[in-house]
């Protein structure tokens, strides 16, 4: 039976070559669809569920970490394979906290990817090149302190990409459905938690987690 996969990422040349590299596999590889943003992802995983979701962590308006957090929501079994740019600690750790159980490198050989795919599909956890290395530093078992997202709520974290992303309080509004007083309250609360106090400093911290990116 052909693994069914669904492609997340907001470059389209990154969502072609990777189909590509699959459908060299056609016995053993069905790639159902591609998204360019977290909430297309959610909306396609709700009307065609995949096998394994292939997702970058930076897109905009909903980010890959929060959209991973929400699908398995709906599919709680789901299985998720980061592809990203990023081979630092602390993306691998929040991909790993998100509910992922796999991380590779944009830059990583073909055979690489598709060794993911395969392991991935079957609820193993594959992590390619350095970021195995993360793991035999037991970076697995480390508990992530509150402190590093000031204890947000993840519709907090939503509004903050946003707010880093240049939205105006009504755009967000109208994005959520909300009030644009909800909305205020929302950009208040995550001031107070964050300790932060300025346009300026909201979108450097949201950049720094990578809650957000320009």
């Amino acid at each position: 039976m052909k693994i069914k996969i669904v492609l997340a990422d907001d470059h389209m040349l990154v969502r072609q070559g990777v189909r590509l590299l699959l459908e060299a596999y056609p016995q053993e590889f069905e790639v159902i669809g591609e998204v360019s943003n977290g909430n297309e992802l959610l909306r396609l995983a709700k009307k065609k569920p995949a096998d394994l979701y292939v997702v970058d962590i930076s897109m905009p308006v909903l980010n890959g970490l929060e959209a991973i957090a929400k699908l398995l929501k709906i599919q709680p079994q789901a299985n998720v394979l980061v592809l990203s740019m990023y081979d630092d600690r602390v993306s691998v750790e929040n991909a790993l906290k998100a509910g992922a159980k796999g991380y590779v490198v944009k830059v990583s050989p073909g055979e690489d990817l598709l060794t993911a795919v395969r392991e991935v599909a079957a609820g193993r956890f594959y992590f390619g090149g350095k970021i195995s290395k993360f793991l035999v530093q037991g970076f697995l078992n480390k508990n992530v302190s509150k402190k590093k997202s000031g204890g947000l709520t993840p519709k907090e974290k939503e509004v903050l990409q946003l707010i880093a992303e240049g939205y105006s309080s009504k755009q967000i509004a109208k994005h959520f459905t909300l009030s644009l007083n909800t909305i205020h309250v929302h950009r208040n609360n995550i001031m107070r938690k964050l300790g932060i106090h300025k346009q300026a400093e909201l979108v450097r911290y949201a950049l720094k987690e990578g809650i957000a990116q320009l």
